[in-house]
């Protein structure tokens, strides 16, 4: 099974950037769709992007114009840069593929 190892979380004032990364291991990486999602206290998981494999992505609306998602198969791994951070963007974020990988999280705190 593939594992999915995040990172390039951290505490940013609002209206800053992070990029979050996401390697994986394992050969198949690029045969599987790649997308993050995330969790705020007290609050359900919720998604937030995805890529397919034919490189078409899709956000949450409340991500939209705001983040990016990407892939570099050849690194085996996926980006989530994000910019205009906000303090409800505040939350542990996961990155996933349909193959039924998840990673750890990365803490992702936007002070006001």
């Amino acid at each position: 099974q593939v594992q999915l190892v995040e990172s390039g979380g951290g505490l940013v004032q609002a209206g800053g950037s992070l990029r979050l990364s996401c390697a994986a291991s394992g050969r198949t990486f690029s045969r599987y769709a790649a997308g993050w999602f995330r969790q705020a206290p007290g609050k359900e998981r919720e998604f937030v992007a995805a890529i397919r494999l034919s490189g078409n992505t899709y956000y949450a609306d409340s991500v939209k114009g705001r983040f990016t998602i990407s892939r570099d198969n050849a690194k085996n791994t996926v980006y989530l840069q994000m910019i205009d951070l906000k303090p409800e963007d505040t939350a542990v974020y996961y990155c996933a593929n349909d193959a039924g990988s998840r990673g750890q999280g990365t803490q992702v705190t936007v002070s006001s």
